[in-house]
């Protein structure tokens, strides 16, 4: 074991939800070997250990590197594997393939919404074991983790999307996901709010999700309805789950347009209830605006829409829709159709509403950011610094340890990440270190691609990944990681 590193004097925030403590935290290799109180670990050094580097931690938090539990970051970790935007908020693993999207198992060098989402470059994986080798020889300096795509599988399979599967396509679908659970990935998402997928009916998600539950995975989906129809929407995904045999994952939960804000005061408790049955998460990004394809559906004349990208009119992206239709003189959804294929923000969800999900005990921070947008929403560089900044030291709606955990042992433990997320000897050193005073995003929708302040150090498998100075530090040392990876013992 050629080197060990020493982080000294922190406040310890371990992940689990416990109160942090003042203390010390010896790496060695890629593994946590000892905390203990300050001064005390050095006489842990592994036999072996050639060399130290001690790092002074004073009024800082070590904690375990955060987990962004809801990405579609599939093919940047392969085109643009420095993963700046994640690693510089202290993120050390990304889960990929959320909303039914994912670039396993579809070849095709066109591919259409809402599949575009993840770029148009990388679609060459016919299935998860090819796309995790794939992040493997692309060293990404983040871990990255997968589920597979409903709507993926339904591209391989239908000629026909606007009807549910027959029973042979619902059987090819079933086989790459038992492809997919071997391969390691975590389960199966599903996005059903999308054209592409709104068909299918309950027989179809349910032969393709028992093969996940068979092989003990997850069920992550981006409900039918975020709108109106959000309850029978939520009991429809809990459903599906049960059928299924699944441990459920809400996406991105919200309760999106003026007519249906502050129904987080109906949703959550129909979330709490079901969960009383069946094992439920749901994560949340720390915005009112979400993002995704440009949709004229979407547009209802109140909401303010930023125009993300447009490919008939890359000019517009950074403007909003109500002015653009104003210069040409039309509605704002003749504009919206004149402008796709194209991405956008939509400012659909009240503050209320979001601060209601972020303090639920249920929810875990996921960023939904999206890195092929010419100009994307700042949460894909800001999203977990903003949780810190606004709403554990601001707004004072969480703790410390609950924010933290919220981002780390709570993500680990609901998407099967064995070894990770806490700061205990054998789990993987995975870390960040960061100044709880400082610490904020600076990303914002006119300027999104911002470094956030505070984050002062990562980790990421024991490598020394990102500096406040240094910025990337030129490391590299994230893996593909595969469901229930057991802790090392020491």
């Amino acid at each position: 074991m050629a080197h060990a590193t020493l982080l000294k004097n922190g406040l310890i925030v371990d992940g689990s939800g416990q109160p942090g403590w003042t203390g010390d935290l010896l790496l060695a290799g890629d593994r946590i070997v000892a905390l203990s109180a300050p001064g005390q670990t050095r006489s842990a050094l592994p036999a072996g250990a050639e060399s130290l580097t001690e790092v002074d931690c004073s009024g800082c938090v070590i904690a375990p590197g955060f987990i962004d539990v809801h990405t579609h970051d599939d093919a940047a970790v392969l085109d643009t594997p420095a993963m700046l935007p994640k690693l510089s908020q202290g993120i050390t693993t990304v889960i990929v393939g959320n909303c039914g999207i994912s670039l396993a198992p579809v070849v095709t060098d066109s591919p259409s919404a809402p599949l575009s989402l993840l770029g148009r470059l990388q679609f060459r994986h016919n299935g998860m074991a090819d796309y995790a080798a794939a992040v493997d020889a692309a060293r990404p300096a983040v871990n990255v983790a997968a589920l597979m795509g409903h709507t993926a599988l339904r591209m391989r399979h239908m000629a026909d999307l606007r009807r549910a599967a027959n029973s042979d396509e619902r059987a090819a679908m079933a086989a790459d996901m038992q492809e997919a659970m071997e391969a390691g990935a975590l389960g199966l998402s599903s996005g059903i709010f999308y054209n592409e997928a709104y068909a299918a009916d309950m027989d179809e998600l349910v032969a393709v999700a028992s093969v996940a539950a068979r092989n003990g995975g997850v069920y992550a989906t981006h409900i039918r309805d975020e709108l109106a129809g959000i309850l029978p929407a939520l009991q429809e995904a809990a459903l599906t789950a049960r059928h299924s045999g699944l441990p459920l994952v809400i996406s991105h939960h919200k309760c999106a347009g003026p007519a249906n804000w502050g129904r987080t005061r109906e949703t959550l408790p129909l979330i709490d209830t079901l969960a009383q049955g069946q094992e439920i998460g749901m994560d949340v990004y720390p915005y009112t605006a979400g993002s995704t394809v440009l949709r004229e559906d979407l547009v209802d004349g109140i909401i303010d829409i930023l125009i993300t990208g447009s490919q008939p009119h890359p000019e517009m992206g950074g403007r909003y829709l109500a002015d653009i239709a104003r210069e040409w003189g039309v509605s704002q959804q003749e504009a919206a159709v004149r402008l796709k294929p194209g991405g956008a923000c939509y400012f659909q969800m009240r503050e209320d509403d979001v601060e209601r999900v972020i303090a639920h005990p249920l929810s875990m921070i996921g960023s939904d950011g999206l890195p092929h947008d010419e100009r994307p929403h700042p949460r894909l560089w800001g999203a977990f610094p903003r949780v810190l900044a606004s709403y554990w030291r601001e707004k004072g709606l969480l703790q410390l340890e609950e924010a933290v955990h919220k981002m780390t042992g709570l993500s680990a433990r609901r998407f099967r990440l064995g070894g990770r997320g806490l700061l205990q000897a054998g789990y993987l050193a995975d870390v960040v270190v960061f100044d709880p005073q400082r610490v904020r995003d600076l990303a914002t929708f006119e300027h999104p691609q911002q470094f956030s302040e505070g984050i002062e150090q990562v980790w990421v498998n024991g490598v020394s990944s990102y500096t406040r100075t240094q910025r990337a530090t030129g490391e590299r040392a994230g893996r593909f990681v595969r469901r229930n990876a057991q802790p090392h013992t020491p």
